[in-house]
């Protein structure tokens, strides 16, 4: 009877422990950090100044992309929209666009990893002006690109 009580004791620690213990796959997780100095949006999130560590788990059907500031301040997770190969020239960046509403981050370089990582942005907008000859008033339109 002690016999068994020690055999499922040890049974249940190593499964505990397995629990536990980082995966293979996360392993060769991409892992790094970086500075922001103003605030970003970055998708549906916007994250404030300061300093990040990322981490990108290449489990699933499609990459996720968490953020820690070191700061002490919120975390966040992301959806990556798109990954490709990067060439070995690449340089390590973060890419953004500017927005009327701000700069919205559109791709993660990271050769040292072979991946460039590429988020969801909103669609550039351009006001149209049109001049109407007989009133002298001038009409604006927004156009989606």
């Amino acid at each position: 009877m002690k016999s068994i009580r020690n055999f499922a004791y040890a049974a249940a620690l190593t499964l505990s422990a397995l629990n536990f213990a980082p995966s293979l796959a996360s392993a060769q997780d991409a892992a790094g950090s970086f500075t922001l100095t103003h605030e970003v949006h970055w998708q549906n999130a916007v994250v404030p100044a300061g300093t990040y560590r990322f981490v990108i788990e290449p489990d699933g059907p499609a990459a996720m992309l968490t953020l820690r500031n070191l700061n002490g301040g919120k975390s966040f997770m992301m959806l990556v929209v798109d990954t490709e190969d990067s060439k070995p020239k690449d340089t390590s960046e973060l890419v953004m666009v500017p927005r009327p509403t701000g700069s919205f981050v559109s791709t993660l370089q990271l050769p040292e990893f072979g991946m460039t990582l590429h988020f969801a942005v909103p669609p550039e907008t351009h006001v149209i002006a049109r001049a109407v000859a007989s009133t002298g008033t001038v009409q604006t339109a927004s156009a989606a690109h």
